[in-house]
């Protein structure tokens, strides 16, 4: 059996399928060598719901994700099993590209739809050229500091851990790099925008600060992951898909 291969491991996918003869060859290349697998993971969803539902599914146990979505967030999670795990790092390096619905006019204390709104304020003053101006300047190398409620560890503790107690702390900025931001719709209050960017970069932040820059505040209302390096969600698998296959 020819099997095609990501850094000699192979990737399941709605394509990739054909290439074994039934599911349970693929839990067996899972055993012996490692695989991955595309997943579109729905809303309400944590990363681990999908690592604990895939475990049930495969009763493998040695399964890791490459790289966190919100609950509320949809779309790309690559998860690795088996001996796969090993190469869990070189899928989080890869460079990642979203689809996001930024709402100006007012801000919540996680940057997104999980927490009330507050600050809220006129926006009639904003123009679209504005919001391109604005969106503009966040392409290429930028410094982002990490929002309060994520999953990012300070002396062993989660921040959002940290968040639920109202405690914060100054986070330093890092470097992240946007490698395009561009504007597919303008519906105010709401900005709909498609970013390729680096490993790390929070897309929560980013729209905190787009509606910082914009003096309005903003935060995140949708988020859906589209691709992870050459990977994308229109060959990934539900996981109601997986288990009708199976």
């Amino acid at each position: 059996m020819q099997i095609i291969s990501y850094n000699s491991m192979f990737v399941l996918n709605t394509d990739t399928i054909n290439e074994i003869n039934n599911f349970s060859v693929w839990i067996d290349i899972c055993n012996t060598s490692g695989s991955a697998i595309l997943i579109n993971k729905s809303a309400n969803w944590t990363s681990f719901d999908v690592v604990a539902k895939m475990r049930n599914i495969t009763k493998i146990r040695k399964i890791g994700h490459c790289g966190t979505l919100d609950p509320f967030a949809t779309g790309l999670l690559i998860l690795c099993l088996g001996k796969g795990t090993k190469q869990i790092s070189t899928f989080q390096n890869l460079p990642k590209q979203y689809n996001a619905t930024i709402k100006i006019g007012a801000t919540t204390k996680s940057s997104d739809i999980e927490q009330p709104e507050e600050n809220i304020c006129d926006i009639s003053h904003i123009k679209n050229n504005d919001i391109e101006d604005v969106i503009n300047s966040f392409n290429g190398i930028i410094m982002q500091v990490p929002p309060m409620f994520s999953a990012k560890k300070i002396k062993g503790r989660k921040l959002y851990e940290l968040a639920r107690k109202n405690i914060e702390i100054e986070l330093p900025a890092v470097e992240v790099n946007i490698h395009s931001i561009e504007i597919s719709k303008i519906d105010l209050p709401s900005i709909n925008v498609i970013i390729d960017c680096s490993k790390g970069t929070y897309i929560r932040a980013l729209a905190r600060d787009i509606g910082i820059k914009l003096g309005v505040g903003g935060y995140l209302t949708q988020l859906k992951r589209t691709k992870i390096g050459e990977h994308n969600t229109t060959n990934a698998f539900t996981i109601d898909e997986l288990q009708s296959i199976i």
